[in-house]
């Protein structure tokens, strides 16, 4: 998808927005009208998710307005379960028929303790067994099913395309915020895929923004060679390490390509836009009467790496023939 494109349909959600959700949840009358999809996002604003969610729901033959509307409730980075779990509530109070969620494993756990009658449909997030989501891929019981993004699987590649990017990579900073609940797998993924790379792995748990950017202040050329982002944006820590590792003219590797598109040097993962169409496709199964706890988890099948030039030129690193090739964005 070319960048015109995506800011257009990124445009048609915020707008989309301000419609917000209709009915009630009280309210004993059959439903009518659109289906109302309320999106849980610990983002600021519109995610790809979401966007790649309302495509998939428009080619699958849904008209917006008059068979769905998409409501987003946004934490803002908030991560904690407290404040998701809120959000989640307010979604079902609104009269949300299904609810969707972005990010990691918090989101859809906190839709999970908001209900066990409305179907959730997770957009994202690694490990749904693991988590308690679901009890299986094939069969998750209850009231969730969703897409996984098999991200902390993707830590490997993801460190290995920063070695190739970043000649002589020895002592990567892993700054994480130590209150997320699920930053062990995480953790130890990168600890594994750092040794059998040969890098050491400097991880730097972090309780605050204040703590973060601290950590992120010290970090001295010559003592660290780059800053690996957690997935989290909780504490606001992706943010903090763009601007330090611009301040710094550092390399930093991100899972996102949100981030290479505001100066970070690269990102690999699961096409988030992607992983939103697949959700479509359980959103419009559930729609059609079937239980979520009896449709299948998929798994991505879209990755994304995205690579910034202009910011390789500045660090003055030349990016591999064969990591151009395999980009599938660009920034110039």
């Amino acid at each position: 998808m070319t960048g015109g494109v995506r800011h257009r349909r990124l445009g048609a959600v915020v707008a989309l927005l301000g419609v917000g959700l209709i009915g009630s949840a009280t309210s004993a009358a059959p439903r009518v009208g659109p289906v109302l999809i309320g999106a849980l996002t610990e983002a600021w604003g519109p995610t790809p998710e979401v966007v790649g969610l309302r495509d998939g729901l428009i080619d699958l033959g849904y008209r917006e307005n008059e068979h769905f509307v998409i409501g987003v409730r946004f934490t803002q980075g908030v991560t904690r379960l407290a404040e998701l779990r809120t959000a989640a509530q307010q979604l079902v109070a609104q009269g949300a028929h299904v609810i969707v969620t972005g990010g990691g494993a918090n989101a859809p756990k906190a839709a999970q303790m908001a209900t066990r009658d409305v179907p959730i449909v997770f957009m994202g997030g690694s490990d749904p067994v693991g988590t308690g989501l679901v009890e299986s891929f094939a069969r998750p019981r209850g009231n969730v099913t969703g897409v996984a993004d098999l991200d902390v699987e993707l830590a490997p590649k993801r460190l290995q395309i920063f070695r190739e990017l970043v000649p002589g990579l020895k002592r990567v900073l892993f700054p994480y915020d130590a209150g997320e609940p699920h930053v062990a797998a995480e953790l130890q993924r990168n600890r594994e895929a750092a040794q059998r790379l040969g890098v050491t792995l400097v991880a730097v748990p972090v309780t605050t923004q204040e703590e973060a950017q601290h950590a992120l202040a010290g970090v001295r050329k010559g003592e660290i060679d780059g800053i690996f982002s957690p997935r989290s944006v909780s504490l606001s820590i992706p943010g903090i390490i763009l601007e330090a590792a611009a301040r710094q003219e550092m390399p930093a590797m991100f899972h996102h390509a949100i981030w290479v598109e505001q100066g970070g040097l690269a990102s690999y993962s699961a096409s988030a836009y992607h992983v939103g169409r697949a959700a479509a496709r359980l959103v419009d199964r559930i729609v059609k009467g079937e239980k979520p706890g009896d449709i299948p988890v998929e798994q991505a099948s879209h990755f994304d790496l995205a690579i910034n030039l202009k910011t390789a030129k500045r660090l003055g690193l030349a990016v591999p023939p064969a990591l151009l090739l395999r980009a599938n964005r660009l920034v110039e």
